[in-house]
């Protein structure tokens, strides 16, 4: 059985390597996504390359080997579950489950966590949009883009959130905003790089912080959970 930790790591790395598709990152920066000390992080890999999870030579980049990979998406199926028991069945607050969920995510009851699937009628997404792994640790990801990438006058869709932190849904929620809301690229200034957008016609004028962390579909995959089109 995976310590703590060592589920934390392959979760960092299940993040690096195929949700930002980076498919093999240096120790430095595993370090920094960890918010840990290189040294640190390079002990970490050196125990995980033992147990035939990682890949890795000294001083070279580090990626998940087939066990690894499928190791990690189980912890963050686990995660991403629990994610979704919690507000949907208890009634927290998206911006709340995240942290609730960090201490769940390490029970290792493939029996328990089946019958949590089953209970919530199998989601295939959590509170934030992001796709939960089946139980083979298999992923489906939707074709999305940020915020940040769609042209002014463009209608779309949004998805999920890439920032899960507390500060940041609570600014969400703040301006009204919620997944599955379609919204208006009205303007896009390029001194400042602001956005303005519309949703429910109300206008909000947003950072590039926040639409780099903004997941959308365009407008005519509205109704569908993969978009096939460019935005």
């Amino acid at each position: 059985m995976l310590s703590f930790t060592e589920e934390n790591y392959l979760k960092a790395l299940i993040q690096l390597t195929v949700f930002e598709e980076m498919h093999e990152v240096g120790v430095n920066k595993l370090a920094s996504c960890l918010e840990v000390k290189p040294a640190t992080a390079s002990d970490m890999v050196r125990k995980l390359k033992g147990k035939s999870l990682v890949n890795y030579e000294k001083y070279g980049k580090v990626s998940l080997t087939a066990v690894g990979r499928k190791s990690g998406m189980l912890v963050i199926r686990r995660h991403r579950l629990w994610e979704t028991f919690l507000q949907e069945k208890l009634g927290f607050s998206w911006d709340e489950v995240h942290e609730l969920a960090e201490q769940l995510e390490h029970i290792h009851s493939k029996k328990l966590i089946d019958r949590l699937d089953q209970f919530l009628d199998f989601p295939e997404f959590d509170p934030h949009g992001d796709a939960i792994p089946n139980a083979a640790g298999e992923i489906i990801l939707p074709y999305r883009k940020t915020l940040t990438e769609v042209k002014e006058g463009e209608l779309v869709k949004i998805i999920a959130v890439k920032e899960d932190s507390s500060e940041f849904l609570q600014y969400v929620d703040k301006i009204g905003l919620m997944i599955g809301d379609a919204i208006l690229i009205e303007s896009k200034e390029e001194f400042d790089s602001l956005t303005t957008i519309n949703n429910k016609g109300k206008q909000h004028v947003v950072s590039p912080k926040f639409t780099d962390n903004i997941f959308v579909v365009c407008s005519k995959c509205l109704k569908s959970k993969d978009c096939i089109c460019s935005l």
